[in-house]
């Protein structure tokens, strides 16, 4: 069989959490090798609401080398073959004022929910984004998938959501909630969908998004459901794989 060259038109974007690793878990040498051998068929890129700093501990240092695109934070820090795009920052966009009254009011409102276990960094900083967390995100993976637990029985996230909609109903914002422990707090349209602006001279035919978070609400549901992608919504690190080999491997 000759060989196959790499279809230039045709991106895949994966998400990183629930989708090319275990959540918050670095990847397998098992993935890391499938992505390998995928980026010899299609051009590659990864989307995560984290920061650079956590994509590389799950993805490894050299991933911004490794795939087409790293697009941190939804795209508001973005690399293309290794090298910086830009950077966005929420600061700038929002102003002192409102951030501050939206960071009042979390702590305000998080002071008030009785939890098993309350730990550190309840606000986190990121550049385009607050994340978001009742617990606070220095909890150990046990008190996370705890805290997990109960929120799904009693919505502790859904319902704060709820009440900073309404709050903040002028303010242009929107939140999504992922992962185990937090939400996020953005501009509007400073979704997933963010990083699709960077392909507007890069002529792809198709762009593929695989994602675990694509129900409305879900930090994936934006960029899967947006009319220039191909969603594909999976389980599992296991299931990506099973289905990137049909799609482009078979």
């Amino acid at each position: 069989m000759g060989e196959v060259s790499v279809d230039s038109s045709t991106l895949c974007l994966f998400d990183v959490d629930g989708t090319l690793t275990a959540a918050r878990q670095p990847i397998t040498p098992g993935m890391s090798t499938f992505i390998d051998k995928l980026k010899t068929r299609v051009r590659v890129g990864v989307v995560g609401g984290s920061d650079l700093c956590k994509i590389k501990e799950q993805l490894g240092d050299d991933v911004i080398q490794k795939v087409d695109y790293v697009f941190a934070e939804n795209g508001l820090v973005a690399y293309k073959e290794g090298q910086l795009l830009s950077v966005q920052s929420i600061q700038a966009h929002m102003g002192e004022d409102v951030l501050q009254e939206l960071i009042n009011f979390c702590l305000n409102y998080m002071a008030k929910i009785k939890l098993p276990k309350k730990r550190g960094t309840f606000v986190e900083f990121r550049n385009g984004m607050l994340n978001i967390s009742p617990i606070g995100r220095s909890c150990t993976q046990e008190e996370r998938n705890e805290f997990y637990e109960l929120d799904q029985k009693e919505k502790i996230r859904e319902k704060f959501v709820s009440v900073l909609k309404e709050h903040f109903s002028e303010k242009g914002l929107s939140f999504s909630i992922g992962g185990q422990i937090s939400f996020d707090v953005f501009p509007n349209g400073w979704d997933k969908t963010y990083c699709l602006g960077f392909f507007k001279d890069d002529k792809y035919s198709t762009i593929h998004f695989f994602g675990d978070k694509t129900k409305p609400g879900g930090n994936d549901y934006e960029i899967y459901s947006d009319p220039r992608t191909i969603g594909h919504e999976v389980s599992s690190p296991e299931e990506t794989q099973r289905l990137c080999q049909e799609l482009f491997l078979s």
